[in-house]
């Protein structure tokens, strides 16, 4: 099996070399072949690493089958939420996991479902933890203006492009009901492919209800509805 190491310090004064030793004798005993290495000397709390980031893109690509890292903290320290998804990403690539100094945490293990139900459940009690008092709900962390600037800061959207001006939402979580609801401009709920996009980048379940709401339509609606309404107030011409 193809497999690549990922090892991770948070500053220059830390030695990766360790790590990095331990995990090759490991996949050396088990019969593997290391394609690739990577290794960060930074904060585990952003995905904005570049060897993190490095890795993900050769996973696409399917250049290895399986990441060993020596320990969930090394691969990533954003809090269970965030660390679930990049798993989960891995998965959809057809890319397994597994920890050196974790055995239960290992995608072709016999514990891999009870582990990622388990990560899955404290990602959602994380997720109504992180969230901002909305009425008499809860905001998604994820589906705020905030995020909307990191995006923009990350060179994921452009600077040019302005929040008001696009189709936007928010999911927002009822505790007296128990459920999630995504409220979003027309210009999203009408379309299926970018709610189950939705869907999916936020781990929503199925219940989810979808609504829509006058104070996510976009620039582009709002221009739209105003060009209507001043045509039908406008005067016929004699």
């Amino acid at each position: 099996m193809r497999i690549c190491l990922y090892g991770r310090v948070s500053t220059d004064r830390q030695e990766t070399q360790n790590q990095i030793t331990q995990l090759r004798e490991f996949a050396f005993t088990q019969g593997w072949k290391i394609v690739r290495e990577y290794v960060d000397v930074a904060s585990g709390k952003s995905s904005d690493r570049q060897q993190f980031k490095a890795l993900f893109a050769a996973a696409a690509k399917r250049e290895f089958d399986l990441v060993l890292f020596w320990g969930l903290d090394r691969f990533s320290r954003e809090g269970v939420f965030e660390t679930l998804k990049h798993l989960q990403t891995l998965t959809g690539y057809g890319v397994g996991f597994r920890s050196f100094t974790e055995q239960y945490l290992d995608s072709c293990g016999m514990f891999r479902d009870a582990v990622i139900s388990i990560l899955a459940v404290i990602a959602k009690q994380e997720r109504v933890r992180l969230a901002e008092p909305y009425g008499a709900a809860l905001t998604h962390p994820a589906s705020h203006i905030d995020h909307w600037i990191r995006l923009q800061r990350n060179g994921e959207v452009s600077k040019a492009m302005e929040y008001e001006e696009q189709p936007r939402g928010r999911v927002v979580y009822d505790g007296r009901e128990q459920r999630f609801h995504l409220m979003a401009d027309r210009c999203i709920l009408r379309r299926r492919d970018v709610v189950a996009g939705i869907m999916e980048a936020m781990h929503l379940p199925d219940d989810t209800t979808l609504a829509t709401d006058d104070h996510y339509r976009c620039f582009w609606c709002l221009q739209q509805i105003f060009n209507r309404e001043r045509q039908h107030d406008e005067p016929d011409a004699e």
